[in-house]
């Protein structure tokens, strides 16, 4: 995506539009695309616009594949917004086994579905979350492509110097989410093993699409006068649009034994040098709270930049659209990273 066209995001229609134009590469994949895709954990934060994506990029390329969207919906109007944008929605609670032998056994799964806020006090639902519904997704696709949504968080916390962890890197989860994200991932690669099911395990930090993401939460608190927590002094972000673009050309990744790929842009970013941006860029005075942390989550993600090309958006780009869709008062999503956490406790 070019600047010019970036510097068009200015309402939430924009944005939404910018997060689901395919690009060329992508109207490729589904010239090649055999079968229908289907989206598990559909209506989370990325989940609308990851299909919405494929929608655009098999019209693109006049494909036929059938989009299903899969979530519980409770949101008023979510179902109708899946179907406007041209996916088949299907009501699902993922807990429900039952329920999950009902849904079309495609060759094509996205498995977004999972919990990480609201772990503490509530550990068995998590752990329910992230590795029995897995369980269950294996039993339901066990001859599919399945790319698997986890976290960077799966990995050892790294130096601020460092370039941070590749797919090489041995995991060493900390805490129960992390722990139960590891989890997940185990599950899925026990059918790569068992029925030879083809995996993807996408490990994403952070996702930003100006309505939530790290980026945000530091921005929100300067514009608010509050302090910024320094607590992690490095980290990395993506552009959604952009993961949702990885998230696709992933399936073909896929494999047995399980393919691994990071998923963020090349930058390490600085907290206290992001925050002073903003300020400048918002014309507001800059505070902070806590001690520099040594060790963040960081992640190399450079295998999957040269498979798929580096982010069309760049984190400086990012921070200035940032920064302009505050100021606006543009529309949030209310659900705040907590990528300053690194203890594990979320």
């Amino acid at each position: 995506m070019q600047t010019t066209e970036t510097d068009m995001i200015k309402s939430e229609a924009a944005l939404e539009s910018a997060l689901a134009t395919p690009d060329a590469e992508l109207v490729s994949l589904f010239r090649r695309l055999d079968g229908d895709l289907i989206i598990l954990g559909a209506n989370g934060k990325m989940g609308l616009s990851l299909g919405a994506l494929a929608v655009r990029a098999r019209e693109a390329a006049g494909g036929d594949q059938r989009i299903y969207a899969v979530s519980r919906f409770s949101e008023a109007g979510a179902v109708e917004r899946a179907r406007a944008l041209g996916m088949i929605p299907m009501r699902c609670d993922l807990l429900d086994r039952s329920a999950i032998a009902q849904l079309p056994a495609v060759p094509n799964v996205l498995y977004l579905a999972g919990r990480k806020f609201g772990t503490i006090g509530s550990e068995p639902q998590t752990w329910a979350s992230n590795v029995l519904i897995p369980a269950a997704v294996g039993e339901h696709f066990p001859h599919s492509r399945v790319v698997v949504f986890s976290t960077g968080c799966v990995y050892p916390l790294m130096p601020s110097t460092s370039t941070g962890c590749d797919e090489s890197t041995p995991p060493a989860p900390v805490g129960e989410y992390a722990q139960s994200c590891m989890g997940r991932e185990r599950i899925f690669e026990y059918f790569c093993d068992s029925a030879k099911t083809a995996v993807c395990l996408y490990r994403l930090n952070y996702s930003v699409d100006l309505r939530y993401g790290a980026l945000f939460d530091i921005a929100t608190k300067i514009w608010h006068g509050q302090p910024v927590d320094i607590s992690v002094s490095t980290f990395n972000v993506v552009w959604q649009g952009d993961a949702n673009r990885y998230a696709l050309h992933a399936l073909e990744l896929a494999s047995t034994p399980a393919a691994r790929l990071n998923v963020t842009g090349p930058e390490r970013l600085q907290t206290r040098q992001v925050a002073e941006t903003f300020g400048t860029l918002m014309n507001k005075p800059v505070t902070f709270t806590g001690t520099a942390g040594s060790l963040n989550y960081l992640s190399d993600a450079s295998e999957c930049h040269r498979r798929f090309g580096a982010p069309h958006i760049s984190a400086d780009t990012l921070i200035r659209l940032q920064a302009e869709w505050i100021m606006r008062g543009l529309p949030t999503l209310d659900r705040p990273t907590h990528f300053e956490v690194t203890s594990g406790a979320y």
